[in-house]
């Protein structure tokens, strides 16, 4: 009895620690997004942040079809692509670009702590899984542990036009998330994000070149060359396959609760690349963000 019982669990547990560590890679791949976006300020615009990111991503995306062979996706999965593009294709990676012109990163941080709540509604909303209320208490519980520490740590007062942006960017961001993880569940991840990506190469390609500014590219700092390569070929495509397999195998709602982890994952980066400061509250305070995200996996 217990041998059966052992064969019917270890595949479920098995499944459940690959989600849950293919989607923490992920969001620690996203915790850069702020930084990276705030190493362009002053030498690209928002706008050119976010068309040239995904145009850079589309290209290796573009390969990866081609040679895998990959199948053309059904008309309806195409307009679900096409949905998916409109938060992680463009939404997020612009917004977060123009939020980042006015504020700190560690300010971002306060508005990117609504991303997985944001998140699991859209998940909600469009798979029609309804987790218990239990979920939804830990989740808002979360969201409000990261966001009341978020202001804290940040010193954030009143409500800045980069807040706005933000904002914006976290709504657009947790359909996008949710309706790649829902896909997911038809066709692997990898092919989510390319076809996202080239699907949307018909409005990004005549938009790079009408934006494109020579003189700028030209100029870009060492810096502002890695920060534009790491939002391009790792948050906006290598990250992508393992978080949307990751949504994919652990479900939308649970599996964006990680989320909550990316402001800490984020001021981390902040210390180290930015030298922000350090302090044992922060320590403290990501232990119990660690314990609701577990709960919320019972729960």
């Amino acid at each position: 009895m217990s041998i059966s019982n052992t064969q019917q669990i270890s595949p479920d547990n098995s499944q459940d620690v690959q989600a849950y560590l293919l989607g923490f890679i992920s969001v620690a791949a996203f915790a850069m997004t702020l930084p990276a976006a705030k190493a362009l300020v002053g030498q690209l615009g928002s706008i050119e942040i976010g068309i040239f990111r995904s145009v850079l991503a589309a290209i290796p995306a573009v390969l990866i079809l081609i040679f895998s062979k990959a199948k053309i996706p059904s008309f309806s999965q195409i307009k679900r692509l096409f949905l998916t593009s409109l938060g992680i294709v463009y939404g997020f990676p612009i917004l977060t670009a123009l939020g980042m012109q006015y504020v700190p990163v560690s300010h971002g941080g306060v508005m990117l702590a609504a991303l997985p709540l944001s998140t699991a509604i859209f998940g909600t909303l469009i798979t029609g899984t309804r987790p218990s209320y239990k979920f939804w208490v830990v989740a808002v519980l979360g969201f409000l542990v990261v966001f009341l520490y978020s202001v804290v740590y940040s010193g954030a007062t009143g409500v800045y036009l980069g807040d706005i942006a933000l904002l914006g960017a976290v709504v657009l961001a947790g359909f996008g998330y949710a309706q790649g993880g829902a896909l997911s569940s038809e066709m692997s991840g990898w092919k989510v994000m390319c076809w996202t990506l080239v699907i949307s190469l018909p409005i990004l390609l005549p938009v790079s070149i009408y934006i494109y500014d020579n003189e700028a590219f030209i100029s870009l700092s060492v810096n502002g060359m890695m920060a534009l390569g790491f939002l391009a070929f790792i948050n906006s495509l290598l990250g992508f396959f393992s978080w949307n397999r990751a949504l994919a195998l652990g479900g939308i709602q649970r599996i964006s609760q990680l989320q909550l982890l990316q402001p800490f994952i984020t001021f981390v980066f902040a210390i180290v690349l930015m030298g922000e400061s350090w302090d044992w509250v922060t320590a403290i305070v990501c232990v119990v963000v660690v314990g609701l995200v577990y709960i919320s996996k019972r729960v």
